[in-house]
């Protein structure tokens, strides 16, 4: 069984049950099943075959959707990209990926005439139709006779057999390539068999409890991993239904939840922070809600209890990463939730925290979490070097420092990377901004270490503030309040914005970069 085989039974069984909704339009699973045959039905006509790379650099659309899941019944590998990279970006991925065909936005078509010459082994370009006004411009047709290689997804969509069924695949052999940013380097192309996504979108939505009555709002980016597993297919592989929104924002999520009433949120804490400062923001509007799910970094705790004392809802906080599935934790339903935790191992995966050796550390002592299960990525695309750095006696080894109390809860303490080492003591950035966070004053937080030449690092923070009159003496008193001498400030600074990626996490390795390049 994989996800493509799994939506294909939904569909046989609950033909008129709503898959989607976006926008004005709406799709069943009998009929997103059938665009799903049909799309990937035109790429063998285009001459696509069975282990052939495909790249989806498209935003939430229907397009993305039935692009994956028709490439992946065609038995194609697919790479999901961010499509607001830069153009040296996205051809790294391309050329470094081996990919044979883009799947891409009429908007984005000005970028991809520019790439052509970073782009030369590319076959096939298809276009989306994307109804906004600034591609009106845009001829599909003359763009084909111009660009030959150029097709439009409606014109493969078209020429398609419905009652296509696609090649044998196993559920060792690779589905999906995602590219991670990593901490130092190129992007490295994390391996996940059919046997890795299917099982982890089973197990999260078992987890999770989500059924066919759920309607969950996918507004994460769904080229990222947490969307894809968490907010697209876990709901499809239980019958539930998509809310798709083309771009998060808290005015279309509240619109959106009066309209449709939703079951299931996702977010990133950012969205969190957005969604809990909007100030037309009605707790009764979210009132349907029965999970809100957080992960892509760690939830404050004061930003959790404040969201959840003000909406009534509980946020369930996770954990994963891309070389994962993404998920290996979540805070369960039927046990007590304990907040600023990532939770319990999700069924089927197992974690543990060790230390430099690889030995398991005793109860709440700090090491490395390492994960093992079904989830776990075959390994990096073209990098044995670097697969076998991070995956040890089947042990994926993920660069966080965590702890584990008695029951079996996990917490993460900061990236290893990250950690900042003040004269010879640690200092864990989650830590200090944990205590920024609890000032009434402070809409979000981050903490790095910077060079200092008699402590060999110092503590150095930087503050968005939701009140002009806050100074950074008072704050610098508030800390003194509640951190350890060695982990207090030597700096704190306010900026009106802090660095995120797309999906709203914000960058500490970004700021970092900037304030030592400044």
């Amino acid at each position: 069984m994989n996800i493509s085989t799994r939506l294909e039974q939904i569909a046989q069984q609950k033909a008129d049950k709503t898959a989607y909704h976006f926008l004005n339009t709406s799709s069943t699973y009998g009929e997103l099943n059938a665009a799903v045959s049909k799309f990937a039905s035109g790429l063998e006509q285009l001459g696509l075959k069975k282990g052939d790379h495909i790249a989806l650099v498209l935003g939430n659309s229907p397009h993305f959707v039935i692009g994956l899941y028709g490439a992946l019944r065609l038995g194609l590998k697919v790479i999901p990209v961010n499509p607001i990279y830069t153009p040296d970006e996205i051809g790294y991925i391309i050329k470094n990926g081996d990919v044979k065909a883009i799947v891409t936005l009429d908007l984005l078509v000005p970028l991809v005439e520019k790439m052509q010459p970073l782009l030369s082994t590319v076959d096939h370009f298809i276009i989306c139709e994307s109804g906004d006004e600034r591609a009106k411009g845009i001829d599909l047709e003359k763009l084909s006779m111009a660009y030959p290689k150029m097709k439009s997804f409606t014109g493969v969509l078209e020429k398609g057999d419905i009652s296509f069924k696609g090649p044998e695949v196993d559920e060792e052999e690779v589905a999906i390539i995602l590219y991670t940013s990593g901490t130092t380097g190129k992007p490295k192309g994390a391996m996940l068999t059919h046997k890795n996504v299917y099982s982890n979108a089973t197990d999260v939505g078992s987890y999770l409890k989500m059924n066919e009555e759920d309607r969950v709002i996918t507004a994460l980016p769904m080229f990222h991993v947490f969307c894809l597993t968490v907010v697209l297919n876990a709901p499809l592989m239980t019958g539930a239904t998509l809310l798709i929104v083309p771009r998060f924002s808290p005015k279309e999520i509240f619109e959106l939840s009066k309209h449709y009433q939703p079951t299931v949120f996702a977010g990133v804490p950012t969205m969190y922070n957005f969604l809990f400062q909007y100030p037309e923001g009605n707790p009764e509007d979210l009132s349907t809600l029965r999970l809100c799910i957080s992960g892509g970094a760690s939830l404050p705790v004061a930003l959790l209890k404040n969201f959840e004392q003000k909406f009534n809802v509980m946020i369930s906080e996770g954990y994963g990463l891309s070389e994962a599935s993404p998920v290996t934790c979540f805070n369960p339903l039927d046990r007590p939730r304990k907040p600023g935790s990532i939770g319990t191992s999700i069924m089927n995966v197992e974690n543990k925290v060790v230390d430099e050796l690889g030995d398991e550390v005793a109860v709440g002592e700090v090491g490395e979490l390492i994960v093992r299960g079904p989830n776990v990525m075959k390994g990096y695309y073209k990098m044995e070097e670097e697969t076998s750095a991070t995956i040890r006696d089947g042990w994926l080894y993920t660069g966080d420092l965590a702890r584990v109390d008695e029951d079996g809860y996990f917490y993460i303490v900061d990236r290893k990377k990250e950690l900042i080492i003040v004269g010879g003591y640690n200092v864990y950035p989650r830590e200090v901004e944990e205590v920024l966070y609890n000032h009434p004053q402070v809409v979000e937080a981050a903490v790095i270490g910077v060079p200092h030449p008699e402590m060999g690092e110092a503590v150095s923070c930087y503050v968005v503030k939701n009140d002009s009159t806050l100074t950074e003496g008072e704050l610098m008193s508030y800390c003194k309040e509640h951190l350890a001498k060695y982990k207090l400030p030597a700096s704190i600074e306010f900026l009106d914005e802090l660095p995120k990626n797309t999906t709203g996490k914000i960058l500490r390795r970004a700021l970092k970069e900037q304030v030592l390049q400044s």
